[in-house]
């Protein structure tokens, strides 16, 4: 079975856009500065009992103990497919 996506492509997803950007900016999710620290509200619980770390570039939140990288956060967001994920991602990609 062929791939759709390269591994570096996926990669770079994961790691070329902030993710605090990404939720702020191309998400719309809700979000603040709390404690120093960008919190947003989890597209799963509702909760604003979440963090993103810039080092590793992943979001978590501690109410319902789910990590999210960017295409994670993309596909419960918005309800979509791994390749769409993929597609919305491509097109904000620096």
């Amino acid at each position: 079975m062929a791939r759709l996506f390269s591994p570096q492509l996926l990669r770079s997803l994961r790691n070329d856009i902030p993710i605090d950007r990404l939720i702020a900016d191309v998400l719309s999710i809700p979000h603040k500065y709390s404690e120093g620290y960008f919190r947003f509200l989890c597209p799963l619980c509702s909760e604003f009992n979440s963090a993103t770390n810039p080092n590793t570039n992943l979001a978590r939140c501690f109410r319902c103990k789910k990590n999210f990288n960017t295409i994670d956060i993309v596909m419960v967001d918005s309800n979509s497919s791994f390749p769409d994920a993929v597609y919305l991602l491509k097109s904000v990609l620096p």
